[in-house]
């Protein structure tokens, strides 16, 4: 399993999400990601999720 960073801003650019999880894939932290955001409600925030080498895997402004 790898560790993903999932983080989301406001317009201003203040983030309001910052949390990192586990996933054995890109496209399933793709999906986990998208997930979560849903979950609290910020998918329509901008958002991004990196991998552990910085590659963007979900990005949304």
């Amino acid at each position: 399993m790898k560790a993903y960073k999932l983080t989301a801003f406001e317009a201003t650019g203040k983030k309001i999400l910052d949390e990192t999880f586990e996933a054995e894939s890109d496209e399933q932290a793709k999906t986990l990601g998208e997930q979560k955001l849903e979950e609290k409600g910020l998918s329509d925030k901008t958002h991004r999720c990196t991998s552990p080498s910085g590659t963007l895997v979900l990005f949304h402004i």
